[in-house]
């Protein structure tokens, strides 16, 4: 963990000439500039988040698929090259199969807690063959202020199964408890050295009938630059999520509809991210005094 975060920084503090050759592509792989997502329109009045990331997924293809297009969150990643950032990809591929493991062994915690069979999550439709996107994130020295919108990450619940979270010594993650409470009571979650924040997340909600709820969580930057790791775990593409047979009754039917994985996913990234086509209609004048285009 301590080899991804110093990997982390000397990826970010590349000139953003060199980083911009890196910008994510259609399969969500590679470099996102500052304000690329928006994740809190209704409370962000400025125009998106105050950080910067980097996507790296799971390359291996679905064996015997050949539906290319029909599987929007697999393919090549994006890399630096290796005379840039030696060893940089080593490291980030180890770190990207051992963080899989941990999500696994929690996924059958979860099972176990939903009256489940502990290996029901292991199923190639699900972690057997998942989307699993390991985000590199740095929060620049922006200060937040809530109040008039201006956030290192606005509100948002995560899109997944759940996510693990890796924080430096710097505070900024805040959750929300109760999503629904007027007004919301937010509080600070501290960092702990070599620890995983585990976030819950929408799919999750809606496979347990809101059993479990997704965490509602922002950050809030306080001047200081800050760095974290998000290792982001979903089902595969074409698994459909819907009310699992423990979390359901007459009297407690199913609240959500089922809904492909690739669709759900596809939708929120459509929703948080600068469409892709107004990079490139920025000069490159622009790209060298701004971080990303204007919503």
């Amino acid at each position: 963990m301590d080899e991804v975060f110093a990997q982390s920084k000397r990826l970010f503090s590349l000139p953003l000439s060199d980083k911009m050759k890196l910008l994510r592509n259609e399969k969500h792989r590679g470099y996102t500039p500052i304000l690329d997502e928006l994740l809190d329109p209704d409370n962000q009045i400025r125009v998106g988040d105050y950080k910067e990331g980097y996507y790296i997924g799971i390359e291996e293809k679905i064996p015997g698929d050949d539906s290319g297009g029909e599987m929007p969150f697999y393919g090549p990643n994006i890399w630096p090259a290796e005379d840039l950032l030696p060893g940089w990809r080593k490291i980030m591929e180890k770190f990207h199969r051992e963080a899989l493991e941990v999500a696994r062994a929690i996924a059958r915690l979860i099972a176990l807690a939903l009256g489940l069979e502990n290996d029901f999550f292991d199923k190639s439709e699900m972690l057997g063959e998942p989307i699993a996107v390991l985000r590199l994130l740095h929060y620049e020295g922006q200060i937040s202020e809530p109040a008039k919108g201006i956030f290192g990450a606005g509100a948002h619940t995560d899109y997944g199964l759940i996510t693990l979270l890796a924080t430096d010594e710097n505070f900024g993650l805040q959750i929300c408890k109760d999503k629904e409470a007027k007004p919301q009571v937010w509080e600070y979650v501290a960092p702990l050295k070599g620890a995983f924040v585990v976030n819950l997340g929408d799919m999750l909600e809606r496979w347990s009938n809101c059993v479990f709820r997704s965490t509602l969580h922002r950050v809030l930057g306080n001047g200081q630059d800050r760095y974290s790791i998000a290792y982001f775990v979903e089902p595969r593409h074409d698994c459909l999520v819907e009310c699992l047979p423990t979390c359901k009754s007459d009297e407690n039917p199913p609240k959500f509809p089922p809904i492909l994985c690739k669709t759900y996913l596809s939708q929120r990234y459509k929703e948080t991210h600068v469409d892709l086509d107004t990079y490139k209609s920025s000069n490159d004048e622009n790209l060298g005094t701004q971080h990303a285009p204007m919503l």
